[in-house]
């Protein structure tokens, strides 16, 4: 049975971590003393679920979270460094800290450490997170102990909803550009000027102007979408802005 541990302080341990290709260690106390942080634990870096769904979750509603209060966000997996600052390139996730519990000490205390002999994977952690305020964890939500990998409450919207039910989230942005557009960059700084995080999708890396015209009926740039409707080029931005 994984035991709910509210009201418990966090396991004391000293994580090894790579900076600037030197050891760097990084301490409980380092990562927790007088902050509230969120932290959700997953059974594997580069594995499909943590990949496409839990760390781009907490990763996008990361300055929600901060205007709520939140010093910190971060992902801990029972994995090495390398692999920890590998992932933490492939995903992109500037807004989260990604900690390797490469001997699964830390998991291991928390009652999380649990084998996945039968994937090729050995020892792992459940998946889980957890509310922390000053080393104290206020709130968990632990999956169903269920066989397979379930992910139903460990997610950014499970805690957002605990932490501020009425916490009002930032607009999700999609900008097509090309290199070298001049529209392009006055639609990104329009953006910028607003504090609007946003999401650029360049042509030519993948993305064709075929591609552009099946999703925005267009194949001119930039094309703007805001929360999956299409708003369309820089004047039609500026205008939605009221620039």
């Amino acid at each position: 049975m994984l035991e709910n541990r509210e009201g418990q302080r966090v396991p004391q341990v000293t994580f090894r971590t790579r900076k600037n290709n030197e050891w760097v260690d990084v301490t409980t106390n380092d990562l927790f003393s007088g902050k509230t942080v969120i932290v959700f634990e997953l059974p594997g870096a580069f594995t499909p679920t943590c990949s496409s769904s839990h760390v781009p979750g907490y990763n996008d509603l990361a300055k929600v979270f901060k205007e709520n209060g939140v010093d910190e966000i971060i992902c801990i997996s029972v994995n090495d460094a390398f692999v920890m600052n590998e992932w933490a390139k492939d995903q992109e996730a500037e807004n989260i800290t990604l900690i390797p519990d490469g001997n699964g000490e830390f998991t291991e205390q928390m009652g999380m450490l649990v084998d996945k002999a039968d994937l090729g994977f050995g020892k792992r952690s459940w998946r889980y997170s957890m509310l922390v305020k000053d080393g104290v964890i206020e709130k968990m939500f632990i999956e169903p102990d269920v066989p397979g990998d379930p992910f139903e409450v460990s997610d950014a919207e499970t805690m957002l909803k605990y932490i501020n039910p009425s916490a009002v989230k930032s607009s999700f942005v999609s900008l097509f550009t090309k290199v070298g557009c001049p529209y392009c960059a006055r639609a990104k700084a329009l953006l910028k000027e607003r504090e609007i995080d946003f999401e650029e999708i360049v042509l030519g890396k993948g993305i064709t102007t075929k591609t552009l015209q099946a999703v925005a009926g267009a194949t001119t740039v930039p094309q703007v979408f805001i929360d999956g409707k299409l708003i369309g080029g820089s004047e039609d931005l500026e205008q939605y802005l009221g620039a």
